[in-house]
């Protein structure tokens, strides 16, 4: 079942159409500096406090994320003209490298519900700071949580600990997938509550990673815990410049430029007259 499962989620995924990027046109302030190439990655975007409210950023600044449905759950509700079914979908995006964001959203298809639930997603965007913080492992590497965090949502609470290198992921399912596209892969895990919620349980997690983010560390804690925030390789986006546009007919061109060096006129000049010289001479 498992196989076939991910096999199914594979085939959706790969049946989604991209968005196309080149008819996109800008409304916020974050948007417009994206496109004019002032800001060249996330993590950029992210510090500039702008909220991220198209989800076209993310697509231009980081092109590799990958996306995981967690949970489609089906709402009835009676009303006079009969019964009305709506899908409620939770989607996870990261890149696996630093940078993840949860989404939900609700619609009477699937289909578009579950773009919609990405898109939210992309817009929920945070990076996420990693190390190496288990007493057990000096392998120098940011693979792990630099410290233990906490976080709670509904009746789940979800407490991440950093873990060796070769561990893995000692958690749930839905925690994992939310790890691993965080870019993480070594934690203990340990929850409480109802976590056969998963939307609970998602939240709950998210919410942990958020707490690494927003805790504040000092130099010498960044450098004994190799803590790295956002991503090891930044992808930075380059603005194509626009090609020169040739000399219109009658138009002035421009100057010739000095160089330095010696003036090789005169100094053909000078070699010419010595050879009449010579010329006479004979």
């Amino acid at each position: 079942m498992p196989q076939r499962r991910g096999g199914r989620r594979r085939e959706a995924r790969a049946a989604r159409p991209e968005r196309d990027l080149s008819a996109w046109v800008p409304k916020t302030k974050l948007g417009r500096m994206v496109l004019a190439g002032e800001i060249t990655s996330l993590g950029d975007a992210i510090k500039t406090s702008l909220p991220i409210r198209e989800p076209e950023i993310v697509d231009i600044l980081l092109p590799e994320t990958e996306d995981e449905v967690l949970d489609v759950n089906m709402v009835q509700r009676m009303t006079d003209s009969g019964r009305r079914v709506n899908f409620v979908i939770t989607c996870i995006v990261g890149n696996k490298d630093g940078f993840a964001g949860l989404g939900r959203a609700r619609g009477r298809e699937v289909g578009p519900s579950i773009r919609r639930a990405i898109d939210n997603a992309k817009l929920n965007m945070i990076e996420i700071k990693r190390g190496c913080g288990s007493w057990e492992c000096g392998c120098q590497r940011s693979h792990s949580l630099p410290f233990r965090v906490t976080a709670r949502s509904g009746s789940v609470v979800v407490t991440l600990k950093p873990a060796p290198q070769g561990v893995g992921l000692a958690v749930g399912d839905v925690a994992k997938s939310v790890l691993r596209l965080a870019g993480i892969t070594d934690a203990w895990g340990f929850t409480k509550g109802h976590t056969k919620t998963t939307v609970n349980y998602a939240l709950a997690t998210f919410g942990a990673l958020r707490r690494t983010a927003l805790l504040k560390v000092r130099g010498e804690q960044t450098d004994r815990l190799k803590i790295k925030s956002g991503a090891e390789q930044v992808f930075i986006r380059k603005v194509a410049a626009a090609p020169a546009a040739p000399a219109a007919e009658g138009e002035a061109l421009p100057e010739e430029v000095e160089v330095e060096g010696e003036d090789l006129t005169e100094a053909k000049e000078g070699e010419d007259v010595a050879t009449e010289d010579t010329e006479t001479e004979k």
